[in-house]
């Protein structure tokens, strides 16, 4: 099966760009089309939250109708720059199968893998949290996968990555969380954004994949002594290939203009 995993939209209010100069709707947009055009097709989508820019009703609306064009099922978590109870309210009937606005955490077991979505965020804040009562959900939901293979997404990534996004913003609960998943050897992959690079880090016992944004890179400074930056590039998005040997494969899917195919 093939699953695309898209991060980091920042959709801004009709007519407007994200902060003023990433056209972003417009790069979700050329990604839903790219999505949809893949051979073999894509099974479903995986949307690591920061869908809005500014949590606003109408950024959410937005996203919705651009996220309408995909021709496959799509499932989301909510990231710090959005509002859980708002997306569940908009994402609820398509794309969001939680039960409670206010614990926006589900399975959805329709395929060979179980997802588990995980919400990370802390209103009001930038970095992330997995509380208690989240850890013992999960460990249910893990159990209850009884060895089916297993990819848990979410928005922040547990670990720091060398960047200011994921070192200083932090992740309260990480231990908590890493305990959970240590327990299990099914996890084939912890999907997350929130930094805009394409980056991965074996953790835990399993692998956190994280993937680009929709335009919107983070310029890399390992330093963490620079202002937190980004750069206007490409949108961009990665794809996971869960093959016959039961290997979960990820391509990085860059929509950058190119020339060929040519022939070696």
């Amino acid at each position: 099966m093939l699953i695309a995993h898209i991060s980091d939209f920042h959709i801004a209010a009709p007519g407007e760009k994200a902060y003023g100069v990433v056209p972003t709707a417009e790069n979700l947009a050329r990604c839903v089309d790219h999505i949809n055009q893949v051979q073999p097709a894509v099974d479903l989508v995986l949307v690591t939250g920061d869908i809005t820019a500014n949590a606003l009703p109408e950024e959410a609306l937005r996203s919705a109708k651009l996220l309408a064009h995909l021709k496959m099922p799509f499932y989301i978590v909510p990231g710090n720059h959005d509002e859980s109870e708002q997306l569940w309210s908009v994402f609820a009937e398509k794309g969001c199968p939680a039960i409670k606005p206010d614990f926006v955490n589900y399975a959805v077991d329709d395929y060979p893998i179980r997802f588990i979505a995980l919400d990370s965020t802390v209103a009001g804040e930038p970095g992330g949290e997995i509380c208690a009562d989240q850890a013992v959900w999960l460990d249910e939901q893990l159990a209850a996968a009884e060895g089916k293979p297993v990819i848990i997404f979410m928005h922040h990534p547990p670990i720091k990555c060398g960047v200011l996004e994921t070192d200083e913003d932090g992740f309260v609960g990480a231990d908590l969380l890493g305990e959970v998943v240590e327990k299990y050897n099914n996890i084939e992959r912890i999907l997350c954004g929130h930094i805009h690079l394409n980056t991965h880090v074996r953790w835990c016992g399993t692998v956190v994949s994280i993937a680009p944004s929709m335009g919107l890179q983070l310029l890399l400074d390992l330093t963490m002594k620079l202002p937190s930056s980004f750069i206007k590039d490409a949108p961009a998005y990665l794809l996971h290939y869960w093959s016959p040997e039961q290997q979960l494969i990820s391509h990085a899917v860059s929509l950058h203009e190119t020339q060929g195919p040519y022939q070696f």
